[in-house]
């Protein structure tokens, strides 16, 4: 599973931005909606699922870009599948751990 993710530390906060590698650098479009996939925001490290599970579990906000980012997020009971909007068929969420 190729996910690129990138971490960023804010005080106590860590943001993740983690997405399907394959989208880095492409712009989706749909109405109203518009998603860029950002290199400068998402290009980090390469990791797998079990990489990407453990780094959300740190998380306090995650964005999250891609079918198979996305749905490991959903698997893990990180994000809601009802919470999932798509762009140009893709998906695309957000996660925030109220502590």
């Amino acid at each position: 599973m190729k996910i690129s993710i990138k971490l960023y530390m804010q005080g106590e906060e860590l943001l993740v931005g983690a997405c399907d590698v394959e989208l880095l650098g492409k712009r989706f479009s749909e109405g109203e909606l518009r998603l860029h996939v950002k290199k400068s925001f998402y290009d980090g490290h390469r990791v797998d699922e079990k990489a990407l599970v453990a780094y959300l579990e740190e998380a306090t906000i995650a964005n999250l870009v891609g079918k198979r980012t996305v749905d490991c997020a959903i698997k893990h009971g990180f994000v809601n599948p009802e919470c999932v909007i798509f762009i140009d068929g893709v998906p695309h969420a957000q996660m925030v751990k109220m502590l």
